[in-house]
């Protein structure tokens, strides 16, 4: 499967990845990808940017070394209430918000409070991606996440490096059920690096051989052409980004 939307990066802003969006554009680039989503933490996350850095994403070009640019965030999940961590007048700003379990600030609990934790995230339809689902620090009922996920068109992300064995050790596992289950119920997939340097821009092999092993068809996995993630934005309720009209099509 050819991948040419890498959804979840991360650059210095984080706090604990070192490389600029110049950085990592050039590598998009020199990698093939078309589009490239800035999703640094959000403000909860220690080291993370002030909430003002996420409204100031307006000032980046829609495009750097040629590689279009989504403004995004990878925002933290922070109760069983489904709330984020982003002030509401963000939302504007923003064309891509992922959310995700991170320990510092969603301490592990019971299966049943991720489980309505990630419902309560879904169902309030601020985000477009539930992020590193595998993590088994943080396990849920898979098959009743995943189909709330199919009903509010929320997609799924594959993140490469959770089946890398660098970080959330042991994901792998989880990861590969999340994916089979997903491609019985037909959720949207996406595809992560979740790079933190440069140079694991675009690096999705593990997350493509994971969706091959299933056969998940490419119409379900929104970052296999351009067209599939804008026309996925525009199902989320988002507005057409004109200077990416060429690429809807």
């Amino acid at each position: 499967m050819n991948i040419v939307v890498d959804t979840h990066t991360h650059t210095l802003a984080s706090g604990h990845a070192y490389s600029t969006i110049m950085e990592n554009a050039a590598a998009a680039q020199r990698k093939g990808l078309q589009l490239l989503c800035n999703t640094d933490h959000a403000p909860k996350m220690p080291g993370a940017p002030h909430y003002w850095f996420f409204h100031n994403q307006i000032v980046l070009p829609r495009f750097l070394h040629e590689v279009g640019i989504i403004r995004g965030v990878e925002a933290n999940t922070l109760n069983t209430q489904g709330e984020i961590d982003l002030f509401d007048d963000s939302f504007k700003y923003l064309d891509w918000i992922m959310a995700s379990f991170h320990e510092p600030v969603f301490r592990p609990a019971s299966e049943k409070e991720h489980t309505e934790a990630l419902l309560n995230v879904i169902k309030n339809g601020k985000v477009d991606a539930l992020g590193h689902l595998g993590n088994p620090n943080f396990k849920f009922d898979i098959e009743t996440v995943l189909q709330c996920a199919k009903e509010h068109n929320v997609a799924i992300e594959v993140n490469n490096s959770s089946l890398t064995g660098r970080s959330r050790i042991g994901s792998d596992v989880r990861c590969d059920e999340i994916v089979r289950i997903g491609k019985e119920i037909g959720v949207y997939f996406t595809t992560g690096s979740d790079a933190h340097f440069c140079e694991d821009i675009a690096n999705l092999d593990h997350a493509i051989t994971l969706l091959d092993k299933y056969q998940v068809e490419p119409e379900k996995v929104i970052t296999s052409t351009t067209s599939r993630f804008l026309n996925f934005l525009l199902l989320r309720g988002k507005p057409r980004i004109v200077e990416f009209e060429h690429l809807y099509s």
